[in-house]
């Protein structure tokens, strides 16, 4: 009798019915379009990195809290997504997100000094850190395990444009109307999700549930997770910058936090309420081992996308323009590597597509070493193109391998932490390249501030690339046991 009425209207049930076959695909493709402004708000920035320092008079420190203050905030806030998604549904919680990285962009566009620019990433990184869990939910949840593979692919080809084309275009619109206008470059992918989430995306949550008032979200864990995270990165900074007590107070704090946050999540579901972050995902080998690789992936990739404009700027003497010129072609191969990559992720092991991938990355970083201040531009092209082919072989496997031996009902929570665990790495790997660089950089006799070209300076940037190449070789270690084969389920009924 109950199949006599029609499902409620914008369900997800209902946009099935209305799309057929095609909607699961319609609704990766709107999932997608919002994260890939997410991603591009994250990486195109760093072309305009020693712009901003110029304009702000920024030494090292305070320039990469552009980056790493984007990153802070993404990693805190992903861990809200499950909770949002309840609360509020997928539409009205990634069509929030998507104003709220508009809003930042406008912000970001028009700020006088740097404190409103730095603001403006923080509100950018909020909206990103939340929409950034949910396609590896719908793809979990919406589509059969022989086909998980393919769509991580799909998603991963039309996401890695977004870092492809943004330091090309970035770098352009740098060198022509300033750093300003980088924060304006979001907008539109905006606008074009607003629209397809208004069509494609259901008004329920995860599991075609209604949003529900019913559990509050977790404030304590929040608070603590956030005072960890902030007291990680400035101790990391305080490390080189400020005295030895202010980094070790800081440091311990930390760790305190983090302490406190674990002990947190233990008692909640004792007191029968339901904790930010659920601790038994970790139970799961293959999730755990899986959190860990993300952790250590975290840290080498994002130390190095902040890295590697500055390192092509201020240790060979590029301009922003040519940085995007080297960086896009390996975009472009990122894309075709995954989209190869991503049939054999239902078909081969997980373990052995990402081991391939973090080892191509490493000698993507150690082949560093190779360049000179006279060396060919392909040369270095040639060395971008294998990482990019080794983060080809990652992307579409690792949440693959970390996720298939959850639970559906897991799924919100385990790319939420997958996600979380990865930026954290990131954030801290942001902060540990710049103070890494800079302790290397006196070690040489030399300084950014400094406009000349050195082979020491130089020496001091291989010498970070090569840390970034001891951490993939590390990862490898954990990637052994990720998950391999895909876990029988039952066809989907659209429910996602």
């Amino acid at each position: 009798m109950n199949a006599s009425f029609p499902p409620p209207l914008g369900s997800t049930a209902e946009l099935h019915a209305r799309h057929g076959e095609r909607y699961r695909w319609l609704l990766l493709l709107s999932v997608m379009v919002g994260t890939m402004a997410s991603i591009m708000s994250s990486t195109v920035v760093n072309v305009a990195i020693p712009g901003l320092s110029h304009q702000f008079e920024l030494g090292q420190s305070r320039a990469q809290w552009v980056t790493s203050g984007f990153m802070v905030a993404t990693t805190v806030s992903m861990l809200t997504t499950p909770w949002l998604l309840e609360r509020f549904g997928y539409r009205r919680t990634y069509a929030g997100c998507m104003l709220l990285l508009m809003a930042g962009g406008v912000l970001g566009g028009f700020a006088q000094n740097f404190p409103l620019v730095l603001a403006a990433r923080v509100t950018e990184g909020l909206a990103a850190g939340v929409v950034q869990p949910i396609p590896a939910i719908i793809i979990m949840r919406a589509f059969e395990p022989h086909e998980q593979g393919r769509a991580s692919g799909v998603f991963g080809m039309g996401v890695v444009l977004a870092p492809a084309l943004g330091p090309s275009i970035g770098g352009l619109l740098v060198d022509w109307f300033g750093w300003r206008s980088i924060f304006f470059m979001v907008i539109p992918f905006c606008l074009a999700s607003l629209w397809l989430g208004r069509r494609y995306v259901p008004v329920t949550g995860p599991g075609d549930v209604p949003g529900s008032r019913g559990v509050p979200l977790d404030w304590v864990g929040l608070l603590l997770g956030s005072l960890g995270t902030l007291s990680l990165l400035n101790g990391l900074v305080a490390l080189r910058q400020g005295p030895a007590w202010q980094a070790s107070t800081l440091l311990a704090l930390a760790l305190g936090s983090f302490l406190a946050f674990v002990l947190w999540l233990r008692w909640l579901p004792r007191r029968g309420r339901v904790p930010l972050l659920n601790l038994a995902l970790f139970g799961n080998r293959a999730f755990a081992m899986g959190a860990l690789v993300a952790l250590i992936y975290g840290t080498a990739l994002f130390g190095s996308t902040y890295l590697l404009p500055v390192y092509l700027q201020t240790a060979l003497g590029l301009s922003a323009a040519h940085v995007g010129t080297i960086l896009l072609p390996s975009g472009l191969v990122l894309a075709g590597a995954i989209a190869v990559v991503a049939r054999l992720a239902d078909r081969m092991p997980a373990s052995l597509l990402v081991n391939i991938g973090l080892a191509l990355l490493a000698l993507s970083f150690a082949g560093m070493l190779t360049v000179g201040l006279g060396s060919s531009l392909w040369w270095l092209t040639a060395w971008t193109i294998v990482g990019r082919i080794g983060l080809g072989f990652i992307l579409p496997s690792l949440n693959l391998g970390a996720m298939r031996g959850l639970d559906r009902a897991q799924m919100a929570q385990g790319s939420s932490v997958v996600n979380f665990v990865r930026m954290l790495g990131g954030a801290a790997g942001v902060s540990l390249c710049g103070i890494v660089l800079e302790w290397r950089l006196a070690v040489h006799g030399d300084s950014l501030a400094n406009q000349a070209l050195s082979p020491e300076r130089l020496s001091a940037f291989n010498e970070v690339f090569v840390m970034l190449a001891v951490l993939c070789a590390l990862a490898m270690l954990a990637a052994r046991h990720l998950h391999t084969e895909p876990r029988p389920t039952p066809p989907p009924t659209g429910d996602n």
